[in-house]
């Protein structure tokens, strides 16, 4: 048969919308799969922060235990004060670059078995295996069935985990403790899949510094509380004073601004936007790494000092150019400025008075 050429044919439109993003940095790549990419170092940092941040809420403490010794407890859930002797659940941390096998973890099996066998402990409640490719076939149809999962550790205690359980002695299965085995609920082992992994990262502030695809929405802000609140206290004081110094009068509370509508005016502003940059706060401290608005607000601090150290005729006018001035820096490496708003840097303006690092009055 007489081979036949063709030309290449032009590639077919892309299926996505070609944007700057893209070309700049290429697709995104879910995070399941790059979990699959992880080296060990890579692994043990994911693992502190989900374990820190999503098993923290289901437990009274969560523990890891590392080094020789850790008689098979790698991540602990304690779910009360007696810890290992009372309700607890083990994860177990695995870092291999295939998904997990039976012969991967006979000996954690027997570990579990043999430390709980002597006391060292009572057998957890729960225990899942962790890995970044999840457990395979064979596993997974190991641990969903509770009594060949028995049968199989059993066989394969003399070749598989006899010897391996700890340097110090070999631990044959017979007497008091193959009774115990064989008593034992085989039910409470299971493994977490990538994706029940990252569904759970996804709900700490790691998760879009780790894994990339932006911020979720923020959500509305309710209007100020009419009653000033005692976080406000010492923001509002310096407001008032700033008024006084442009009128020339007491204002010795909001109520006295009546007389100066467009200050009135201001004062509503000044609290709605103290309250926006609180409603960031908040959302930065559930969506991003602690530490980043605290470093939006040295951005905006750095930004807007010299304008606040200059000569003013006033407090009142110092507040409007310094508020302008935030509004107008170019901050672009801070992980929350895609999410930020104009008010909220006149709401850092505020914070960063109610914290008496910016002075309106002199």
């Amino acid at each position: 048969m007489t081979a036949e050429w063709k030309d290449i044919s032009a590639p077919a439109p892309s299926p996505v919308q070609v944007t700057a993003a893209l070309v700049t940095h290429g697709p995104l790549i879910p995070p399941q799969q790059q979990l699959l990419l992880y080296s060990p170092d890579q692994w043990e940092d994911f693992v502190q922060e989900w374990a820190h941040c999503c098993l923290k809420k289901h437990y009274a403490q969560v523990q890891r235990f590392a080094g020789a010794g850790d008689l098979g407890v790698d991540v602990a859930g304690f779910a009360d004060a007696l810890k290992l002797q009372g309700v607890w659940d083990n994860y177990q941390c695995k870092h291999y670059d295939h998904a997990l096998r039976p012969g991967d973890v006979w000996v954690e099996f027997g570990k579990i078995l043999w430390y709980s066998f002597k006391k060292d402990y009572t057998a957890p409640r729960r225990y899942f295996f962790v890995a970044p490719m999840g457990a395979g076939t064979g596993l997974t149809k190991l641990i969903s069935d509770a009594g060949k999962l028995k049968r199989d550790v059993i066989a394969n205690w003399k070749t598989h985990i006899e010897s391996s359980i700890t340097s110090t002695q070999d631990v044959p299965l017979e007497g008091a403790l193959l009774a115990y085995v064989q008593a034992f609920d085989f039910s409470i082992f299971e493994a977490k899949t990538s994706l029940q992994l990252v569904e759970d990262h996804r709900q700490t502030p790691h998760f879009a510094a780790r894994f990339g695809g932006g911020l979720p929405p923020r959500p509305d802000v309710p209007q100020p509380p009419s009653v000033i609140a005692h976080v406000e206290s010492r923001y509002v004081s310096q407001l008032l004073d700033a008024y006084a110094d442009h009128t020339k009068a007491a204002v010795p509370d909001p109520s006295a601004l009546k007389t100066w509508p467009k200050l009135q005016g201001h004062f509503s502003r000044q609290r709605e936007a103290f309250y926006q940059a609180e409603a960031l706060r908040v959302f930065a401290r559930d969506t991003v790494p602690a530490g980043t608005f605290e470093a939006l607000q040295g951005d905006i601090y750095d930004g807007i000092i010299d304008t606040h150290d200059a000569n003013h005729t006033d407090g009142f006018v110092r507040v409007v150019e310094v508020t302008k001035a935030a509004r107008e820096l170019q901050i672009t490496a801070n992980a929350l400025i895609i999410c930020t708003k104009p008010k909220d840097r006149d709401g850092i303006c505020h914070q960063l008075a109610n914290e008496d690092r910016l002075q309106w009055s002199k």
